[in-house]
């Protein structure tokens, strides 16, 4: 959907006070301005509301076939409903941008033509009578969708708003399938069917989806059955009984690989290219697996009838929860030694979880988004929990909460907010990390049990309909018997986050240790919060006692007895607090907390702390976490070495050599890798390059070829060079950032060449690198790398991939610029004759000329982007 900027004017009242006199001798009349006053009128805040419900709609079925080479869907649409409370005789759809072709009322096999409008947008139905709540009655719709027709919106999570897509509609690209494929959410199903497009309605559904014998089809609910037609096409229908929101609706169309798998008696396929179906159960195999956990835990069985999960080219977004049938985009296509390095876990939780949160219970407004997304994203959390552990659990919940706070430096809202400017806005940081950790804190305030027995009585008191987040709150009190009003008031209906400052100090003559706790948040736009948290004491090197205390003033001092000054006073024992903190430790009580304290987030925090620092202690834990029990942590400490490089070089290097060549974590062999590069340019280390760059994972193949470039640029061009032909996107990185310092004119080939090998999401980075290579070369190389340039600026269907390629492009406008202007500086200054002076006229013509050809791809992409944050970047003037 297209983004809106919304501009509130504010108005003035003139209200002017005035008498009128007649003059007796000219009879010209005379007007007294008394008063002039001016004052604001007052205006209500901007609200967004769940859409009112004037019909339910109580089943939609579907006919749909293709007009591949026009990009159209030639459908039928059976609509059942009823008005939802008061009588009514005329009904109105969202249907954007069709060509309707018969509207009719159903009765048995008759069909009634009904009168109707439709402004391209709205389908507003006359009925044949008047309606009550107890009538049902069935329209019946004959439509062609035009997507390609439609204005592109979108945001930075959902890229487009088309709704219904076409890939390789000609087939034109060999190098690419044809594939259909569709996106409802926001409210994009109306792009390819009359529906009522909203969150809180939702029925059941069926659909006959009539393709060509070669392809494949998916969508929600069951595959009931399939019959060949006499022109050699096929039809498929598929049944969806159980209700869901019309977003949720989905098709898929292609040539894919179809791997079965099952959870008890529900199948669970999995759609993929041919080329990767020998791995179609290294990337879903443990999707069963999760169905059972989840299941589990919230004491609800999985609702619906299979689970299948297809991958699809250029897809608009990471992943879509429709109802039994997810779409994951291209990126998840991996090999299984792809797969060494990233198995994409995170996501395929992430929407499976939404089939409890989002699918079966539905926010009812996107003000509420949260009630979806914040739950997939804690159930990203909870699986890692189970699978792996809590470390990883709870390193993955540091990166979403660090994620959120960068967004919260331009933007801190309330999490259920009815004043957005656009709906897209709700698919943020916010919605999705700050939620997860919301989610968290009242996970650890109420204690498992009554965490996963408040979410099962929220699902089944609610499941098969939309509520909002005072229906969770309600659900935690009636387990607990606790108000939480509080809880949710200061986090879901409120702005900001803590920001906290904890002070220590022991006092020997009474044996106390004092806590002093300080909220330094913004309270114009922040509350005082109140924070129940944890305080663990370690005396004589272990654990003294827990003390659980309620921080909910600015300023606060906790007093305990202790038995001799501690070692550690932790603060957040649990570490769950969403928050900025400055916490006063000395080094020694970092050092205790990275060797004594319990957790993953006790050792991060004080290895963040410590790394800083070039003592001896400091250093000396920062070593020691290159060996910690955690990966992630011992990749975070490779980071993190600069200083201790310096006094412990040999140490350091020993370490980092053991940790290339043997730890089982190919992401800690390659982060090792990196920091050798960065820190060591032994020839010695020259032979270790010679191992790694064998490995078996191609990430550490990648930072070999890096760190190779560093010790030794000729060696690495040679390897880059030997693997010009690889098709890992890591390797093609390794060798586009060789080739963007060290290439001439001879590896613009590989760059070209290689783009075809590149997926969506790495592209941006790729063009990044090629546009640093093209500022280094002559301009007839650049000359040739504009097509490309201008292909990724104009025809790439996400936004943000085409701003890759605008900003490649205005680099070299400004470069070309600068040198235009300084050939002209260097001639002005020569004399006609001089030596040189025409070689310089003519590379002073060959500068220009490619300027304007420059410029000239520019002026198309403003003439021709619809994105509006695209056409603010190019400098396209608001109308």
């Amino acid at each position: 959907m297209k983004k809106l900027i919304l501009i509130f004017i504010a108005f003035a009242l003139v209200t002017i006070s005035c008498k009128t006199t007649k003059d007796v001798t000219d009879n010209t009349q005379i007007i007294n301005l008394d008063t002039l006053s001016v004052s604001a009128i007052p205006s209500r805040p901007v609200y967004n509301p769940s859409k009112t419900r004037y019909h339910d709609l109580l089943h939609t079925k579907l006919d749909v076939r293709f007009k591949w080479e026009k990009q159209q869907l030639y459908g039928k649409a059976w609509l059942t409903l009823k008005p939802y409370f008061f009588a009514t005789n005329h009904v109105k759809l969202d249907a954007k941008g069709f060509d309707i072709q018969k509207v009719a009322l159903v009765e048995g096999d008759k069909k009634t033509d009904l009168k109707y409008d439709y402004d391209k947008l709205f389908l507003d139905i006359k009925l044949d009578k008047e309606y009550t709540k107890n009538d049902k009655y069935t329209l019946y719709i004959e439509y062609t969708a035009k997507p390609e027709e439609l204005e592109e919106g979108g945001s930075s999570a959902i890229t487009s708003d088309k709704g219904l897509y076409f890939i390789n509609h000609d087939g034109s690209d060999p190098k690419k399938p044809q594939q259909i494929w569709t996106q409802g959410e926001t409210e994009a199903s109306s792009c390819w069917f009359p529906t009522i497009d909203a969150p809180n309605e939702r029925c059941t559904q069926e659909i006959y989806i009539t393709v060509q014998n070669k392809f494949k089809t998916l969508s929600n609910g069951t595959l009931q059955f399939s019959e060949m037609n006499e022109d050699g096409t096929r039809t498929d229908y598929w049944k969806m009984d159980k209700p869901h929101a019309p977003y949720l609706f989905m098709m898929a169309v292609g040539d894919f690989s179809v791997t079965k798998d099952k959870w008890k008696n529900i199948d669970v396929n999995y759609y993929v290219e041919h080329e990767y179906a020998p791995y179609a159960k290294d990337i879903f195999g443990k999707t069963p697996k999760m169905i059972e956990f989840y299941s589990n835990v919230l004491g609800v069985q999985y609702p619906w009838a299979k689970y299948h999960q297809v991958v699809v080219r250029d897809y608009v977004s990471g992943a879509m929860e429709n109802t039994s049938a997810v779409i994951h985009g291209e990126f998840l296509h991996a090999t299984k030694r792809e797969l060494i390095d990233s198995d994409n876990e995170d996501i395929i939780a992430h929407e499976l979880f939404h089939h409890w949160f989002g699918d079966l219970v539905t926010c009812e407004s996107w003000a509420n988004l949260p009630l979806n997304e914040s739950f997939a994203t804690y159930g990203e959390y909870l699986w890692r929990e189970f699978e792996h552990g809590r470390d990883a659990a709870d390193e993955h919940g540091q990166t979403q909460q660090n994620q959120y706070l960068q967004e919260s430096l331009r933007k801190q809202e309330d999490m259920i907010r009815f004043d957005y400017a656009d709906k897209e806005d709700m698919f943020d940081s916010h919605s999705y990390a700050k939620g997860g950790r919301i989610l968290h804190m009242l996970r650890k305030y109420v204690g498992d049990d009554a965490f996963f027995a408040s979410l099962k009585l929220y699902l089944e008191k609610n499941a098969y309909t939309d509520v909002e987040m005072h229906e969770l709150r309600l659900a935690f009190e009636e387990v607990t018997g606790e108000d939480l009003n509080w809880f949710f008031n200061q986090w879901f209906y409120a702005s900001g986050h803590p920001d906290l400052e904890i002070e220590y100090n022991y006092d020997p003559t009474v044996n106390k240790q004092f806590v002093f706790v300080t909220q330094k948040q913004k309270f114009e736009t922040t509350p005082v919060y109140k924070l129940p948290v944890s305080i663990d004491i370690y005396c004589d090197g272990k654990l003294f006692k827990r003390h659980d205390v309620v921080i909910d003033k600015v300023n606060q001092e906790f007093e305990f007895e202790v038995p001799s000054q501690p070692n550690l006073v932790n603060f957040d024992a649990e570490k769950m607090l969403l928050c900025e903190k400055k916490d006063n430790h000395t080094k020694e009580e970092w050092a205790f907390m990275y060797h004594n304290a319990p957790l993953y987030l006790d050792r991060y925090e004080a290895l963040n702390e410590l790394s800083s620092n070039s003592d001896s202690l400091s250093i000396s834990v920062v070593v020691a976490a290159l060996n910690d029990k955690y990966w992630d942590l011992k990749r975070t400490a490779t980071n993190k070495i600069r200083k201790a490089v310096k006094s412990n070089k040999e140490e350091v290097k020993e370490k980092l050599i053991n940790m290339a060549l043997n730890d089982k974590k190919s992401l800690v062999r390659s982060s090792a890798i990196n920091a050798l590069g960065k820190y060591y340019k032994d020839e010695d280390i020259a032979p270790l390059f010679e191992k790694t760059i064998k490995d078996s994972s191609y990430a550490v193949i990648a930072s070999t070829l890096t760190a190779y470039e560093k010790v030794d640029s000729k060696k690495a061009m040679g390897l880059a060079k030997s693997m010009e032909n690889e098709e890992n996107e890591s390797i093609l990185l390794a060798i586009a950032s060789i080739y963007e310092l060290n290439g001439g004119k001879e590896e613009n080939e590989f760059f070209i060449s290689a783009f075809d090998k590149i997926g969506a999401y790495t592209k941006f980075v790729y063009t990044q690198s090629y546009a640093r290579y093209l500022k280094k070369q002559d301009n007839e190389t650049v000359e040739k790398g504009l097509p490309i340039l201008k292909d990724v600026a104009a025809n790439s269907s996400a936004w943000w991939m085409r701003l890759s390629g605008i900003q490649a492009l205005n680099d070299l406008q400004s470069k070309y610029s600068l040198k235009e202007a300084s050939l002209k500086e260097e001639l002005d200054a020569m004399k006609a004759g001089d030596d040189g002076e025409l070689e310089k006229r003519n590379e002073l013509k060959s500068t220009s000329a490619l300027k304007e050809k420059i410029d000239a791809v520019l002026e198309d992409l403003k003439a021709n982007e619809t994105n509006e944050n695209l056409k603010r970047f190019l400098g396209v003037a608001e109308e």
